[in-house]
């Protein structure tokens, strides 16, 4: 064989073996593409599912240990189930009486379960929000749902430690001021006192409104020392954590000009505006009711009311028994329960940012304006759809859960609409129906609340990653509308 040919056959060779050699790693690519879509890693809101469904499944199996309860028989599985998710989700609803039914294992199960979900929502909604305003970034140049762009996708590990950092940082601080109260004031042993004070402390800033008291907070009605931590608490646990980066950067840069983002400035004007009304709306509605604020002084009237207008935030803890309540008091607290909290935070509803931009665009329709204006930005038309898709969703879905239940329960419509709302937006409030509901009732709460605190973060960015354009365009024809 002469030596031209003898080159060209090692050229076929090594064609051929680099050939098979890249066929080999696009198979492997393509195996660990595959992998990767079957679980769940290229689509985020499918993970945030299975991750809190796999919590649910872990709290409801630490429940079901004898040691987890009082009697030291095991819990019915139906009653683990709904603490486990309860606790998870950051609702606070009960079917049995937490200091009573369940063992001090069984309490620490329930604070760790509410510490990891809040945790891990408010880490999880963050970095979500991050990814989709990236993508949308990347392909449109416009801002997702939840305005961020004061904070990089970066470096999650760091973004993850901030948000640790903050979490630790006001539950230590709230811990540290219920302990010294309870031990100075109430005659707790230092020990106890400091378990109260952490307990309280995490339910309150996950806002999950569980207690360890069998009348929650109401033997401390009167109490600022208790009440206006803890509401301190479930505010800024509300925010989301966007908001406090932008507080925080704020606060560092005082003598530079700095500029807010729309997220930070919808965020804090609507908080605001609802604790402002919520407060006034719950002095004045009840003041002379003789089972809640009638028989209490001016100042106390003015203290729970301000506590219980920030619970709808949505935390659960009661200062005053909603179950004696007026009933345009349920009314208004099931509005301020539907509209929730911040964005990428450890509250539930269809958040205030998604409140604020449906009246941005009821303003701007009612003015005949083409595009919706707020302050100097002009807003995607993709992100006004996102809050009426998200919204109308959330109201058949509480309509449809209230009309089920009350086919299945004696309840007033009153009770069971504030039960479904209160499950839905991961509040926790209650009239005191929760445990008289039987299994299917139950397992319907169940659901709502799942659904409640994981549908708004899923739908949000399911909507932003998977726009589509059409390549025609039909003819257009309109309706009458109204």
């Amino acid at each position: 064989m002469s030596l031209r040919s003898s080159s060209r056959v090692g050229s076929r060779f090594t064609r051929s073996s680099r050939l098979d050699r890249f066929r080999s790693r696009t198979g492997a690519a393509a195996a660990r593409y595959r992998l990767r879509d079957l679980a769940g890693l290229r689509r985020p809101a499918t993970l945030v599912v299975l991750a809190f469904a796999a919590m649910v499944a872990f709290g409801t199996v630490l429940l079901l240990l004898p040691a987890a309860t009082e009697s030291g028989e095991s819990a019915g599985f139906v009653t683990a189930l709904f603490t486990s998710t309860s606790a998870v989700c950051v609702t606070g609803l009960i079917v049995v009486d937490t200091p009573v039914y369940w063992s001090t294992f069984g309490e620490v199960v329930i604070l760790g379960l509410v510490q990891i979900g809040g945790f891990g929502i408010m880490s999880l909604a963050t970095v979500l929000t991050l990814v989709v305003t990236r993508r949308i970034r990347l392909r449109m140049q416009i801002t997702a749902g939840t305005e961020t762009k004061s904070v990089t996708i970066g470096d999650v590990r760091q973004l993850v430690s901030g948000i640790l950092r903050v979490t630790l940082i006001f539950e230590a601080a709230v811990c540290a001021v219920l302990t010294l109260r309870l031990w100075a004031g109430y005659g707790e042993s230092i020990g106890h006192a400091a378990y109260l004070g952490l307990f309280h402390s995490v339910s309150a800033f996950n806002n999950a409104g569980f207690a360890l008291y069998s009348d929650s907070l109401q033997g401390f009605a009167t109490d600022p020392w208790i009440t206006v931590p803890v509401s301190v608490a479930v505010i800024a646990g509300g925010l989301g954590f966007p908001v406090w980066v932008e507080l925080w950067r704020h606060a560092r840069r005082r003598k530079e000009p700095h500029s807010w983002t729309l997220h930070a400035k919808i965020t804090l004007a609507t908080t605001g505006v609802l604790l402002a009304v919520g407060w006034v709306a719950f002095v004045v509605l009840e003041w002379r009711n003789p089972a809640t604020m009638g028989p209490l002084s001016v100042g106390d009237k003015v203290l729970t009311g301000w506590f219980q207008a920030v619970m709808p935030r949505t935390a659960g803890f009661e200062s005053l028994p909603f179950g004696e309540m007026n009933t345009q008091t349920l009314l208004m607290t099931d509005m301020l329960m539907f509209i929730g909290g911040g964005s990428a935070g450890t509250a539930g509803g269809i958040k205030v940012t998604t409140f604020a931009l449906l009246a941005f665009v009821i303003y701007a329709n009612v003015r005949g304006e083409a595009t919706v204006h707020v302050g100097n930005r002009r807003l995607a038309a993709g992100v006004a759809q996102q809050a009426i898709t998200v919204a109308l969703l959330a109201i058949g879905l509480v309509f449809s859960a209230t009309m089920a239940l009350m086919v299945i329960t004696p309840f007033t419509l009153d009770e069971i609409l504030f039960e479904t709302t209160s499950a839905f937006s991961t509040v926790g409030l209650s009239t005191g129906i929760t445990g008289d509901l039987g299994t299917m009732g139950e397992l319907i709460i169940i659901a709502l609340m799942f659904i409640g605190r994981l549908g708004p973060i899923t739908l949000a960015s399911a909507l932003a990653l998977r726009r589509h354009v059409r390549r025609f365009e039909l003819p257009e024809e309109r309706p009458i509308v109204g």
